[in-house]
């Protein structure tokens, strides 16, 4: 898969991004900002990732988790979280100990209200 496809869909207070494809630096990490940064301008403060059809994230796009995380923290009331994550990408989180700064779910409908 060449691109990261991202659809939008509202699940409860959140704006969930469906992501499909690997989350790689360059361009996909790009396109992830953007569609987050467009969010946030309409006043969208309420964010999941949904990862479940995502099969690889490298540390660009580690580095975007992080990057929007720390966008949406500025906003009043802002919150990111990840759904769905497999368990190569859980597991990078654990391992560089970013799990304990995330909210991480894999249960859609609880996180989000869906």
């Amino acid at each position: 898969m060449s691109q990261l496809i991202i659809n939008e869909r509202q699940a409860g207070e959140f704006v969930v991004l469906d992501l499909e494809g690997n989350i790689l630096f360059g361009e996909r990490t790009s396109s992830l900002r953007r569609a987050i940064r467009r969010l946030i301008s309409e006043g969208k403060k309420k964010i999941s990732l949904n990862l479940k059809d995502v099969s690889y994230v490298d540390s660009g796009g580690i580095g975007e988790f992080i990057s929007a995380l720390t966008a949406i923290n500025r906003e009043e009331n802002g919150h990111l979280k990840l759904l769905n994550p497999n368990e190569k990408i859980y597991r990078l989180l654990e391992i560089s100990k970013l799990h304990s700064i995330f909210d991480i779910s894999r249960d859609e409908n609880s996180a989000v209200g869906g």
